[in-house]
């Protein structure tokens, strides 16, 4: 059997991008980069992807659909080819296809969603995949891939509301010597987010930036997640008035607070790394050490005071 390794998108000489966005969805990023849609049950849409080989050899390339999931805030894809309803519905015009350096091919997509689907939002991938075996050993076989997220909600009416609040600003210490400034969003929709967006840092006479949202934060209707801003430069000490501006799709929200520049970093509470046995031991005999000292000295300044 062969040795699988999948490997990140950017070493995968190919990409896939969206070609037709639907006119209700022109003034949404989202639908830009992504399937996004509401449709009634027993509905059909179709769609088109455009893959290119980007690299400088001919590559067999398979087309799919697989399984997704949001998970901890993060739109999240199993490894493999696992399913779920969504991806069943999801028929693409070809299973391979191959490109020369360079080439790009539309491929169109078609959603076929079954007249007895249940009501809710469901998630899935479309994916592009290139398999190829190195060349030294001949035993290890790499997966390159890339893929296209698909948000569909399923039911009867009109499409359920996008909204989200945003619950307060912070400043916290980042991975580099610059802090971060964070912010609680809370989705108040119906539908998932995925949060981009500014944030703005004013004091006094002097303004820095606007700097953008560093992590991909996902959240399902009901939830909450942290959005992260990483400053990426040195700024003055002292008080800094903080202007947000977070956007999902369409929806757009603002918030205002004050931060305190520079951000203390926590305190590192140091704990035992031996076993608690050990720990409890070693503290005992030190204790039972402290109290016959005490002892001693106490019958050592007696003997003094009777002589």
């Amino acid at each position: 059997m062969r040795e699988q390794r999948q490997e990140p998108a950017d070493e995968a000489a190919i990409s896939i991008r969206m070609v037709d966005i639907p006119a209700s969805r022109a003034q949404d990023p989202r639908a830009r980069v992504y399937i996004v849609d509401h449709l009634n049950p027993g509905t059909t849409i179709n769609r088109r992807v455009e893959v290119r080989n980007t690299s400088g050899e001919t590559q067999k390339i398979e087309f799919y659909s697989g399984a997704a999931s949001i998970e901890d805030n993060a739109f999240t894809v199993p490894e493999g080819r696992a399913g779920n309803d969504l991806s069943g519905w999801i028929r693409l015009e070809t299973a391979t296809v191959e490109l020369d350096p360079g080439e790009r091919r539309p491929v169109a997509v078609e959603i076929a969603v079954p007249r007895k689907a249940s009501k809710g939002e469901r998630y899935a991938a479309i994916w592009a995949q290139v398999t190829s075996t190195r060349e030294r050993t001949g035993n290890v076989t790499q997966i390159h891939r890339v893929g296209i997220r698909v948000y569909l909600d399923v039911g009867p009416g009109g499409e359920p509301p996008t909204d989200f609040r945003i619950d307060g600003l912070a400043a916290e210490p980042g991975p580099g010597e610059f802090p971060v400034v964070t912010a609680r969003v809370t989705n108040t929709g119906q539908r998932a987010l995925d949060m981009t967006g500014t944030a703005t840092l004013r004091k006094e006479a002097v303004q820095a930036g606007p700097f953008t949202v560093t992590n991909g934060v996902t959240i399902l209707p009901g939830q909450s997640g942290q959005v992260r801003v990483e400053i990426d430069q040195a700024l003055p000490a002292g008080n800094w008035d903080v202007h947000a501006t977070l956007v999902s799709g369409t929806v757009e929200r603002t918030a205002t607070g004050t931060i305190s520049l520079p951000v203390a970093a926590p305190m590192a509470v140091a704990t035992p790394t031996g076993p608690r046995w050990l720990v409890y031991a070693v503290g005992g005999i030190a204790l039972l050490a402290l109290i016959a000292l005490a002892g001693w000295y106490l019958v050592r300044r007696q003997r003094t005071r009777l002589a």
